[in-house]
């Protein structure tokens, strides 16, 4: 297939260039279709997603075969390569779209669709508003770069040009070399952290509380702003009238009559108070995008709840089939895939699979994948000062004549490998990083905003990802390549960029020790304060509302056995809902203990059972009842300083000072008189006696 494939003529290139078009194009929809509904997601959404998508993919194909198609040879062996108009044409339209798209459309609609208006004029001004501090900051940027640049270069439309691809590079170059850094360390360590089912389990339970709260804190603040809603339809006069059609579309995206009922809630005095007394259209679009965030956070939650049930349920089997040597993980789920409900295996066969061989399988993926990421560090650290060094280099140019080199198809296969792994490393690091406004992928109802958010983030890191590799190449190889004169040159245009693209990513050491070594907490808890860039995993986590893995075992087994309080309401909900009304007998919670019952409500051991559910304040606590265990640094040193001169002693030295002085009468001198009128713990000597003579003040 490769000689034919290799042949003079770049049709079979073509051919086998369009097939695997197609094909990434299949795999674009199914991704699409897994996070979100293609039926009823409307098309101005759907079509820049997918492009946004398609796009760096089609660049990840094509810089393989820009690499073999304008390599120096002296033969015809050259993989897959193509005509240069028509990779020239292919560049083009692959780099400006995403340019485009990045910078452009992407912004102004993720702004668009969370704008919270009816109309669509009114949306349409709300993103440009949104996108205007942004824009001022990105133009703000360019004109000090274009300074420089007209005064190296001269005012002239490739000056011009190349401060644009520039500055979008360098900018791609910064945010993807961090988030590579990070997943080069946090992908190979999962696998490897992963290939033990009780170690996996144990991280399952230590999640657990503090995943269970933040989803309860969602559902709270969705029926709050509910019951705002639902305030706001009992108003039919006054300002509120002339909005009736977009209250009334509100009432039915919160489905009130059917949502869970509020009676266990603490209720304030007068909800109408939540209220505003004059109804205005900014007031109505702050309302539809906080509950449209509400009810996305809300299912981001009970996604990541039930996926965590599901895994440390298999989990558990998997452990539970030590001693019967038969695996048995049960029916599947309603909303599991078409892979997950095939049943081939018989259980003895599934007990091999998953207890022998899937956790050498972690394993050895997790030591490849740790090699390929010190390959890449080292490529990166001795890019600039010794580029022979690079392992990258061989692996992908095998053919050598004398310093230049050509690249086959095996070298094209491995290139595109690199290219994926480094682009999987950087979206890694972006599902992970909790500095996104909130934002999430959930399996067929992520938000609008945040589906094109992500969809900009990968098109935002493809292109520095993909030129960072092609700067691991021989200088000679990589400079007659198409992409080079799209972007590279450019880059090189001023020494400034070109510096800059060889010596920035060494910065790649930063994210990858803050990783490796748990930099992030350490750091947290020296100063203090809440700097929770990325979630760490530790096996003995325990900080001040998250729980610990006991209490995690113990509220999984409540969710999974039906038995929790929050499953209770929500049968109790249903059965007012149809009518059944008290025919089933209720279950009582039963009755706090002196050591104390843990409940889903209670990440703490002395936390006891309380009929009566935290009340809809952010933090969910009363901060009266309950102290932090963990103080920051400078707080425990205080409290040690308090300590030590609260328990000091007086020295003696200090104690004998005024005893060889006497005291006059008139200050109680007398010892006798002292003596006589210190009855009932009363001193005759105390000031007030010379205002009423008994101690007591005359008023």
């Amino acid at each position: 297939m490769i000689q034919i494939l290799s042949g003079p003529s770049p049709i079979p290139s073509e051919i086998f260039a369009l097939v695997a078009l197609l094909v990434l194009s299949l795999i674009v929809l199914l991704i699409l279709r897994y996070y979100l509904p293609l039926r009823t997601t409307p098309a101005y959404l759907l079509v820049p997603v997918f492009f946004a998508l398609w796009l760096p993919a089609t660049i990840v194909l094509l810089v393989p075969i820009d690499l073999a198609s304008n390599a120096s040879t002296d033969d015809d062996t050259r993989g897959i390569w193509l005509p240069p108009r028509a990779l020239l044409v292919s560049w083009r339209i692959s780099y400006w779209l995403t340019f485009v798209l990045t910078w452009f459309i992407l912004p102004i609609l993720a702004e668009y669709s969370d704008a919270g208006y009816r109309e669509p004029k009114d949306r349409i001004l709300y993103s440009l508003r949104q996108n205007a501090q942004y824009y001022a900051l990105v133009f703000g940027s360019a004109v000090l770069g274009l300074v420089y640049f007209f005064i190296s270069y001269g005012p002239s439309f490739t000056s011009l040009k190349g401060l644009v691809l520039a500055l979008a590079y360098c900018w791609g170059l910064v945010l993807a070399i961090y988030l590579m850094g990070h997943g080069l360390v946090a992908i190979p360590r999962n696998l490897i952290r992963n290939a033990s089912a009780s170690r996996r389990l144990r991280r399952l339970q230590t999640e657990a509380p503090k995943l269970y709260e933040k989803m309860e804190d969602a559902i709270l603040n969705l029926e709050d702003l509910e019951v705002q809603v639902s305030e706001l339809s009992k108003r039919k006069t006054g300002s509120a009238r002339d909005f009736q059609d977009w209250i009334e579309e509100l009432s039915d995206l919160c489905n009130i009559p059917e949502s869970r009922p509020r009676n266990a809630l603490p209720r304030v005095d007068n909800d109408s108070r939540i209220v505003p007394t004059v109804i205005t259209e900014k007031y109505l679009a702050d309302l539809t995008r906080q509950l449209n965030r509400a009810r996305h956070t809300k299912s981001r939650y009970v996604d990541e709840w039930d996926r965590l049930l599901r895994n440390a349920s298999r989990t558990q089997a998997i452990l539970d089939s030590a001693a019967s040597k038969k695996l048995d993980l049960g029916a599947s789920p309603p909303g599991s895939s078409f892979w997950e409900k095939i049943t081939v295996l018989t259980p003895y066969t599934r007990y091999l699979l998953y207890c022998r061989i899937v956790p050498y399988l972690r394993i050895f993926l997790g030591v490849f994948l740790a090699l390929a990421s010190v390959c890449i560090i080292w490529s990166e650290l001795v890019k600039a000062a010794l580029p022979s060094l690079s392992v990258i280099r061989f692996t992908v140019v095998h053919h050598w004549t004398g310093d230049s080199g050509r690249v086959g198809f095996a070298g094209q296969l491995i290139a595109a490998l690199w290219i994926l792994y480094m682009c999987a490393a950087a979206l890694h690091s972006v599902t992970e990083v909790k500095v996104w406004r909130g934002r999430a992928l959930v399996r067929r109802n992520t938000a609008h905003e945040s589906a094109f958010w992500y969809a900009g983030q990968v098109a935002r890191l493809s292109v520095p990802l993909s030129y960072n590799f092609v700067t691991f190449l021989p200088r000679q190889i990589y400079k007659e390549t198409t992409f080079y004169n799209i972007l590279g040159q450019y880059v090189d245009l001023t020494p400034l960029g070109k510096w800059f693209d060889y010596l920035f990513p060494v910065f790649v050491l930063v994210p990858v020790c803050a990783t490796l070594f748990g930099l992030y907490g350490k750091v947290k808890r020296f100063f203090g304060f809440g700097v929770d860039i990325v979630d760490e995993d530790e096996e003995n986590q325990t900080s001040y509302g998250t729980g610990s893995w006991r209490e995690g075992r113990d509220l999984i087994e409540r969710e999974l056995n039906g038995t929790s309080i929050s499953r209770r309401l929500d049968e109790a909900a249903s059965r007012s809902t149809n009518g059944q009304g008290r025919t089933a007998p209720i279950l009582t919670v039963p009755s706090a203990r002196n050591e104390g019952t843990r409940t889903p409500f209670a990440t703490s051991p002395s936390y006891t059972d309380q009929p009566v559910r935290r009340p809809a304040q952010s933090s969910r606590s009363n901060p009266l009842d309950s102290e932090p265990e963990d103080d920051n640094f400078f707080t425990n040193l205080s409290h040690r300083f308090k300590n030590t001169f609260d328990t000091m002693d007086t020295p003696k030295w200090l104690q004998e000072i005024g005893d060889g002085l006497k005291k006059p009468k008139w200050m109680g001198g007398n010892d006798e008189a002292g003596e006589s009128s210190n009855r009932g713990g009363r001193s005759d000597s105390d000031i007030r006696r010379w205002f009423g003579g008994d101690g007591r003040i005359r008023l």
